[in-house]
């Protein structure tokens, strides 16, 4: 047996007891061909991290299955219930380093359900990423590059949502260390020259908190350590300090029996060092977000440099730790279970809503979500639930229930009526008012919602309620795209080409995808593509159909894409004009609807709706504008503009003017052919006396 497989099988075996089918296991595991550095990590981890035997047990099987499939699924029958159901799961989360870029998306969506059944499972794909991570060396190649992002972006926050801070600094230098290379050499440089003057100068502030423990008569343990590279490297770049101002990089934790000794400590400490004023902060009586409690304070010592001092109790280093794993590790502990409960709300609604959304709304939900701060609100039974800073009344509701919030009319915040829209605070005490006559939500809600849960919820209310007018605005685009591309239903609405497009969107029938198409799930584009590759691989002997894109003109002189052949119309809100840049909106039921791509609107608008288009020049073409004239008070203003108007032979649609007092402002509607003789009238008209200012507007 190599040597490092001996030092994996003799941590295991001084860690736990086996019996002798799992020693069995164990070494035949062991002498196969293995990756033994990757291994070795992960099982050092699991052992520091104070997860069980079975976790090594799966965890080892797991490995011997991907070189040897039928042997790894026939020792797996030899492990206990709860040892294969970590086995299967294992198998259903894969190795990240081996996935395309979508697969690595459905790998995190498993990962998140996987963490529902079993925490530890999560727990190990992150080690095995920091193993993946840490063997890594610039320069990257592009896909090495994309893994060390999504490290940053998902794996990073992800650890510090379970509080694994340990892990979460681990992953994080890494990043910083490929990333920006030059920074984390200098930075490692300067934290190696100081470290013999730091190392003296923890052991000498350790020496005397020890002897106040001793004097208080307290069992306690002192713990020092120097500040991780990305730690400092966040504080650097995110508050824009200097290095002198980051008054963290050398830390102590006392660790006491109980809180009150927390405080006694403290009290002591401060009696012989100097605290920096602002510097003293109590998460206990105020804990963090995530669960932390500590007491901490910043004291000037000896060598004139800030150290920090961290005072808690055992069981609250033992969640800081090992996160909420600790809540499994000591489960028998009613009150922890509930607290473990409160603090896994956020993952088991991530769960919910990633059943029913794209991969890309998945992963930038994700990284909202991770990023955001946390906030802890109750209802008025007491119930905690948590939710992204910025939630609102309107995430609570739908947090409750999905009928809850279809019927939220406003809420009690703190014993108050508030509207729907109020965001929440951190230990708000919230009371949902309902009306069961309520029509349910408006698409306005989407704007005020923070979380993916109420936005998907909200999302599917209008689904099923306008899934009628759906399936006939999706047939309506998907037949127009067919027939604006040469196509017909006969050559490819044919029954083996539908039932393998149907399965591969998980539908049962054509109305489900008309549906689909309609509300904006899938495009009309995308989907005629699949159903032309399928023709042609079933009819390889036939001439190819060629998937190409023909725009259509409509009599209103705009060529829209070929995913629509519906009616054209001009937005009011804008009154684009030719010339504009333009670009188009799907509309229920109402065609196409053209915009100014300046056009405000368009940020209440579904994105997916938006749809290409440009001008082509029509000679009897006539578009409607609005000019705002802004003038001196003088006589006959009025006659002066209509007679500059009607002698650039531009035909005046409305009028409408208002004396302020000291200014005359005007609105003009008029009929114009293009941009280019808009311009000509505004610079006309701005070239009148008296006039102070001419522009176009919207209305």
């Amino acid at each position: 047996m190599e040597e490092v497989s001996l030092k994996i099988r003799n941590r295991l075996f001084d860690s736990f007891s086996y019996n002798d089918t799992e020693k069995e296991i164990i070494d035949e595991v062991l002498k196969s061909e293995l990756n033994y550095p990757r291994v070795n990590t992960i099982i050092s981890l699991i052992l520091d991290m104070k997860l069980d035997k079975s976790s090594c047990l799966a965890f080892l099987v797991y490995q011997f299955y991907k070189n040897n499939n039928e042997r790894g699924e026939a020792m797996s029958k030899q492990l206990s219930p709860e040892e294969q159901e970590m086995y299967k799961d294992f198998k259903t989360i894969k190795d990240i380093n081996s996935l395309t870029k979508s697969e690595e998306i459905e790998d995190i969506k498993r990962m998140f359900i996987v963490m529902s059944q079993d925490l530890r499972i999560v727990m190990i794909k992150l080690f095995g990423i920091y193993y993946d991570i840490s063997i890594l060396n610039n320069p990257l190649s592009e896909e090495q590059k994309l893994f060390v992002k999504q490290v940053k972006d998902i794996h990073v926050p992800l650890s510090e949502r379970l509080g694994l801070d340990k892990l979460k600094q681990n992953l994080y230098d890494n990043v910083i260390r490929l990333e920006h290379p030059d920074e984390y050499a200098r930075l490692k440089r300067t934290i190696e020259s100081e470290r013999d003057e730091n190392s003296k100068q923890l052991e000498l502030t350790k020496s005397k908190i020890q002897k106040i423990l001793d004097e208080m008569n307290i069992k306690g343990e002192i713990l020092s350590r120097i500040k991780h590279i990305s730690s400092i490297f966040n504080k650097l770049h995110n508050k824009n300090l200097t290095l002198a101002q980051i008054y963290d990089i050398l830390a102590m934790r006392v660790i006491v029996n109980n809180i009150e000794e927390c405080y006694a400590v403290l009290g002591r400490i401060h009696g012989i060092y100097k605290p920096m004023i602002g510097r003293v902060k109590d998460y206990i009586a105020n804990p963090k977000p995530n669960g932390y409690q500590s007491l901490h304070t910043t004291i000037i010592v000896e060598n004139q440099h800030p150290l920090e001092v961290q005072i808690r109790t055992v069981e609250m280093n033992r969640e800081a730790e090992y996160g909420v794993y600790s809540h499994w590790l000591y489960k028998e502990k009613k009150n922890k279970q509930d607290a473990f409960d409160q603090r896994m709300t956020w993952f088991r609604q991530t769960i919910d809503n990633a059943q029913n959304m794209s991969n890309e709304e998945f992963i930038e939900t994700l990284k909202s979500d991770l990023y955001e701060g946390l906030l802890l609100v109750q209802t008025p039974k007491g119930k905690v639930l948590e939710f992204p800073a910025g939630s609102t009344v309107i995430d609570f509701a739908y947090a409750i229930h999905s009928d809850i919030g279809n019927k939220c009319v406003g809420a009690k915040i703190n014993g108050q009526l508030k509207p729907f829209t109020t965001i929440l605070h951190n230990g708000d005490i919230v009371e949902i008012i309902t009306n069961p006559h309520s029509k349910g939500p408006s698409r306005d809600w989407l704007k005020f919602v923070k979380t993916a849960s109420a936005r998907s919820k909200i999302k599917a209310f209008f689904k099923n309620e306008l899934k009628e007018e759906n399936i006939k605005l999706g047939k309506t685009m998907f037949n127009q795209a067919m027939v604006d591309r040469g196509f017909n239903s006969n050559q490819l609405l044919v029954p083996k080409i539908l039932e393998q497009i149907l399965k591969k969107y998980n539908m049962e029938t054509i109305e489900e995808l008309y549906a689909a198409i309609g509300s904006g799930s899938l495009t009309a584009g995308q989907t005629l593509a699949r159903f032309i590759n399928l023709y042609n691989n079933e009819n390889k002997t036939l001439p190819k159909l060629e998937n190409v894109v023909h725009l259509k003109r409509n009599k209103d002189g705009v060529l829209v894409d070929g995913d629509s052949g519906m009616m054209v119309r001009f937005a009011m809100c804008c009154s684009p004009i030719e010339g504009d840049e333009i670009i188009g909106y799907i509309s229920r039921g109402r065609g196409v609807t053209i915009h100014r791509t300046n056009c405000q609107n368009l940020n209440y608008l579904e994105k997916e709706r938006l749809i290409d288009a440009q001008w082509q020049n029509k000679e009897d073409a006539s578009f409607t504008a609005h000019i705002k004239v802004i003038a001196l008070k003088s006589d006959n203003n009025i006659g002066r503009l209509t007679n500059l108007i009607t002698g650039l032979k531009i035909n005046i649609r409305g009028f409408d003017a208002k004396d302020t007092g000291e200014s005359f402002i005007c609105t003009l509607v008029i009929d114009v052919k293009n941009k280019e003789e808009l311009e000509s009238a505004i610079t006309a008209i701005r070239n009148m006396k008296n006039v102070t200012n001419v522009y176009r507007s919207e209305r």
